[in-house]
Formats: structure tokens, C-alpha cells, sequence
């Protein structure tokens, strides 16, 4: 099980780059990198309140679940 980060997309779709998002969004550029990486192990709900807004779009359209994926980590 895996969330998937799909800001790339968006950013591509909106015709944005990161650095721009992390402008309107007023944060750093390493975190949102972090983010966009999909290293990060949480997100604010503000934070994804403020990317949805600059973005126009949907959390759902950022972030996407993925059950059964091979993650090559053992179940405890």
C-alpha cells in the first residue's frame, strides 16, 4: 500500500514549476521538493488546502492510494 504524489502533474498541466508553486504557497522549496518526491511522511492539511488553491484543483488529484503495490517491504 502506497500513497502516490502527483504533483508533477498537476504542475505540468497548470503549466507551473515548482518554484512558483512554492511562491504562492509560501513554502520552501525543499519541502515542497520533498513533497513532490514523495519522500515526505505527512502533509498539513493546510499545506494541501494551499497547493489545491494555487493549483485549482482537488486533493484527490494530488494524491492518489495504491493497494497491493510491491513495495518490497514484509508485513509485520
Amino acid at each position: 500500500m502506497e500513497i502516490i504524489v502527483k504533483l508533477d502533474d498537476m504542475l505540468y498541466a497548470r503549466r507551473m514549476t515548482l518554484t512558483e508553486l512554492a511562491e504562492k504557497v509560501d513554502i520552501t522549496l525543499a519541502n515542497l521538493s520533498i513533497l513532490k518526491t514523495g519522500k515526505a511522511k505527512a502533509i498539513r492539511f493546510s499545506t494541501l488546502a494551499a497547493i489545491c488553491e494555487a493549483l485549482d484543483c482537488q486533493p484527490g488529484d494530488i494524491l492518489a492510494f495504491e493497494s497491493g503495490r510491491n513495495t518490497g517491504k514484509k508485513a509485520a
